[in-house]
């Protein structure tokens, strides 16, 4: 059964990418996300292939794989897909769902429009890619 928009809106404030938006805010995005599902085993994305959208787990895991290497694992909460969409390059890694799971995927003219329109996203957006960014640099100076 899909999910609701209420359902939708409770899920993206629990994520901290999403945290400090307003309600109306959050209901905007619930309206544009869609809801896909993907099997064990399933690719959601493929590295080298030119992103066209933003995923939120809502339910499940899936694992981050570049050249063969595991280099996370993501559960409900966690998103990707955010680096594609920024720079229009290709994916820098595959995800593949580990278990059944369920996205919350925004298109990627979508998302554009909504950091356009949402400075509180796109700052939210900005401050993960950065984390993400000194995480992967310290992995790297170790």
């Amino acid at each position: 059964m899909p999910m609701t928009r209420a359902q939708k809106v409770a899920r993206l404030k629990n994520v901290s990418l999403f945290s400090e938006l307003s309600p109306r805010a959050l209901a905007s995005i619930a309206d544009l996300a869609s809801e896909i599902e993907f099997q064990a085993g399933r690719y959601i994305v493929r590295q080298g292939q030119v992103g066209t959208g933003f995923y939120l787990i809502v339910n499940g895991t899936a694992r981050v794989v570049h050249n063969g290497k595991v280099l996370a694992q993501l559960g409900p909460g966690e998103f990707f897909g955010e680096l594609s969409l920024l720079d229009q390059q290709p994916r820098m890694a595959h995800v593949i769902a580990e278990e059944p799971t369920a996205c919350l995927a925004l298109a990627s003219w979508d998302f554009t429009r909504l950091l356009e329109k949402t400075p509180k996203l796109t700052l939210s957006v900005l401050r993960e890619v950065a984390r993400r960014l000194r995480a992967l640099s310290e992995q790297h100076q170790h």
